[in-house]
This record gives structure tokens, C-alpha cells and sequence, in this order.
């Protein structure tokens, strides 16, 4: 059964519509809060200012390139009905449209250009980092972390997996504490090779380089627990290097902070249970 352009056109849109509100039910299987989640197929639930960004970034992305999908899919799709040589026994001689030209170049660069702005925006916000509250330092190490808090007093923490502990291949012995709605510095550096701090809730991700030290920041708007991995190729067991953050009340945190100087200070591997308790 022949077709016109229009059916052709209609039918096109029709699956490129299916396709995306497929993509967008992806939002159904987002995940638990701070870690990924079982058939997970977007970004995870954004917990700072950056991911926020992010997400939307990547949103509006996916609305810009599913309408260019969708219109060079039509075109397609009518050239290939109308220009048939069935359809077409004389094709035109015309080479050169002016017009057409103009539009094909301009057009492309002004989607650029709505692309660019926000792009941009976003990336200095990731890379001017406000006035902090509290700085952390994460020393990457084969294959683990080690922790720092200069501003609040001289003890740091190593930061190891615990394989029998939940969530798998991400819970530690001991998490980084933050309190909630406070600018955290994070500095990065590393003692071997290369390692990557990554923490997907919070938008940051950096690399942690020997003899280097690199910054980057978040801000956690919610309390609980944030998970992230080291996100750089660096040796054997690249895949049992978890980071774990804890964000807290600022009273938890300052009670923590307390407990920590004194027991940190004696055993760098005290675990985060004696911490709680003896701030209890």
C-alpha cells in the first residue's frame, strides 16, 4: 500500500514520540538517593547545586537532540518517498539553493550557540569554587582513601571497603562526615598513581594526581548517605575503592568532629562506629 508524504511523516513522528516517552519513563527506575539502583537508567537523584545543573543540562540535551533526530527523520523519510525514481523518472538539475544554504549553516550554529550559554554556565560553576566552610583533603592510595580535615583540627582517617557491608563494593570502615548546606572544599591529590574522586549526587568529580593538588566543591542540600567510587584506572583493585560521604546535622557534626580529634589522633583506623559512640 503506497503512502503519502503526510502518512510517512505522521508515522515517523509516531515512533521517534514512542522513543522518547520511552526514555523519559527512565525517571520510573531512578534510583535511591545517593547510590545507584538496580535498572537505573538516568543520572542519579541530585543532592547539590551543581547536580541540579547537571541534571537539567542533561535533560534540555536530550529534548534539543531527540527534535534533530526527529525533523532529519522526517526529511529522510519524504526525500526517500518523493525522490524515488519511481516517484521521480526526471530528477530536478538544480544544484545550488541559496536560501536552503543560508538556513543549513545558520540554523546549526545558533543550536550551538543555545548549547554553548548553559554548557559554559555550568562549567564555571564547577570550576570557581566559593568561599569555603570546611575543607576536606582525600589522598587516593592503592586502593583506598585517606582522609583530612585541616579546619578542624590534625587528625585523618584511612577509608577502606568492608566486603561484607551494604551497599556491596561501597560501604567503608569509615565515612566522611559533612554537615548539611555547608560549601565543602574537597582537595585531591594522591601518594602512587593516579586515582579519580568521584561522587555522582554531588556533581564532582576529579582527578587526584601525585605531587598535585587539585580542588573541586560541593554543597549537600539533604542529609544522609552519598556513595562514589574512584572513577581513574589505577591498578588491580580499581574496583574496590569506594568513597562513602555521611551528611549530618551541624550539631552531629560538630560532636563528631570532637570524638574524631581524639580518636583519630591515636588510631588513624579507628572505625566509624567508636566514633558515634563515644560521641554519644
Amino acid at each position: 500500500m503506497k503512502m503519502s508524504n503526510g502518512q510517512i511523516g505522521r508515522r515517523v513522528l509516531g515512533f521517534a514520540v514512542a522513543a522518547t516517552a520511552l526514555a523519559a519513563a527512565g525517571t520510573a527506575f531512578a534510583g535511591t538517593l545517593g547510590q545507584p539502583s538496580p535498572w537505573e537508567v538516568t543520572l542519579q537523584p541530585s543532592a547539590s547545586p551543581v547536580m541540579d545543573n547537571i541534571t537539567w543540562f542533561h535533560n534540555f540535551l536530550l529534548v534539543v537532540i531527540t527534535a534533530i533526530v526527529i525533523f532529519v527523520a522526517i526529511l529522510l523519510a519524504i526525500v526517500a518517498a518523493k525522490f524515488n525514481a519511481k516517484n521521480n523518472p526526471v530528477p530536478s538539475k538544480t544544484t545550488h539553493n541559496t536560501m536552503i544554504e543560508v538556513v543549513w549553516t545558520i540554523v546549526p550554529v545558533l543550536i550551538l550557540v543555545v548549547i554553548a550559554v548553559p554548557s559554559f554556565r555550568l562549567l564555571f560553576q564547577q570550576l570557581d569554587v566559593p568561599k569555603a566552610d570546611i575543607t576536606i583533603k582525600a589522598t587516593g592510595k592503592q586502593w583506598y582513601w585517606t582522609y583530612a580535615y585541616p579546619d578542624n583540627g590534625k587528625f585523618e582517617f584511612d577509608s577502606l571497603l568492608v566486603a561484607d557491608k551494604q551497599p556491596r563494593l561501597l560501604g567503608v570502615d569509615n565515612e566522611v562526615v559533612v554537615p548539611v548546606n555547608k560549601i565543602i572544599r574537597v582537595q585531591t591529590t594522591a601518594a602512587d598513581v593516579i586515582h579519580s574522586f568521584a561522587v555522582p549526587a554531588f556533581g564532582i568529580k576529579i582527578d587526584a594526581i601525585p605531587g598535585r593538588l587539585n580542588e573541586t566543591w560541593f554543597k549537600a542540600t539533604k542529609e544522609g548517605m552519598y556513595y562514589g567510587q574512584c572513577s581513574e584506572l589505577c591498578g588491580k583493585d580499581h574496583a574496590y575503592m569506594p568513597i562513602a560521604i555521611k551528611v549530618v546535622s551541624d550539631s552531629e557534626f560538630a560532636a563528631w568532629v570532637e570524638a574524631a580529634k581524639k580518636k583519630f589522633a591515636s588510631n588513624p583506623t579507628a572505625t566509624y562506629a567508636s566514633i558515634g559512640a563515644a560521641a554519644q
